[in-house]
């Protein structure tokens, strides 16, 4: 029988993860913190049979059968695409100093995102999956303005949350300074910015800063940072979504740090 929680036992004890992305994220990173795992079988197309030939070989007895009202019980909704987890939350977050000392004895050139006052759980996730998509070695944000990672958080990031380091700093200012006497170019995303993300240099060790939509960043944070760019605007509108912009900064680092390598 399907045990239900209510949400503060949640919030205690486990994480849920919702849908297929989510729930084959940890299969692969940690299988040992899923310690049940609910499906419908009444769902009998492909996709749900290639996930339950991998959850059966893994979980075995932690792999339950459950019906329609029974995962919207543990969920509180139908999204839940007729799969659901109980884990144990997962202990990715590092610091700041940890993440460019390791990558240091790699020999690699550190690149975070930082994103202050996102505090929409679609927009956050959008930008974990891009952020993990990207190559980033870690997100950035202040404990005070951003969305936590939930259920929502880690169904839309595609599994992103539960693999990409989310570092939760208490003083944002403080920390980008901290980062930039490591060595981390601070690169600020501002509409009136005179260059564009194109026009300067994203092979070194560097921040992408994002700011909320409509806000833009925090007064501080924008005079934090090293420099400030741009992305060209062609058409009506007068700007992106936080997660296509951030799509936009990340992917023009990492076409530029391909080319390098390339070269």
């Amino acid at each position: 029988e399907v045990k239900t929680f209510n949400k503060l036992e949640y919030q205690l004890m486990k994480q849920i993860l919702v849908g297929f992305h989510a729930v084959q994220a940890r299969l692969r990173v940690d299988p040992d913190s899923l310690k049940s795992v609910y499906f419908d079988p009444s769902r009998r197309d492909r996709r749900m049979g290639d996930f339950l030939k991998q959850a059966e070989e893994i979980l075995g007895e932690r792999l339950h059968a459950a019906d329609a009202e029974r995962l919207h019980k543990l969920t509180g909704h139908d999204r839940h695409q007729g799969v659901v987890a109980l884990a144990e939350k997962m202990t990715i977050a590092r610091t700041i100093t940890e993440v460019i000392e390791d990558l240091e004895d790699e020999q690699q050139k550190p690149l975070f995102l930082i994103l202050d006052g996102i505090t929409d759980p679609h927009n956050f996730g959008a930008c974990l999956r891009v952020a993990d998509g990207a190559g980033v070695n870690a997100v950035v944000v202040p404990k005070d303005r951003s969305a936590s990672i939930n259920a929502t958080v880690s169904k839309v990031s595609s599994g992103a949350s539960e693999v990409m380091p989310v570092i939760t700093v208490t003083n944002l200012v403080r920390s980008m300074k901290e980062m930039q006497e490591a060595g981390v170019w601070l690169i600020g995303t501002d509409d009136e910015a005179q260059k564009s993300i194109y026009d300067i240099d994203l092979k070194g060790s560097i921040a992408i800063v994002m700011g909320a939509e409509g806000e833009g960043m925090r007064r501080l944070t924008r005079e934090t940072c090293d420099e400030l760019v741009r992305i060209p605007m062609q058409g009506v509108v007068s700007s992106l979504n936080v997660s296509v912009a951030s799509g936009v900064c990340l992917y023009e680092a990492l076409r530029q740090r391909q080319a390098k390598v390339a070269k």
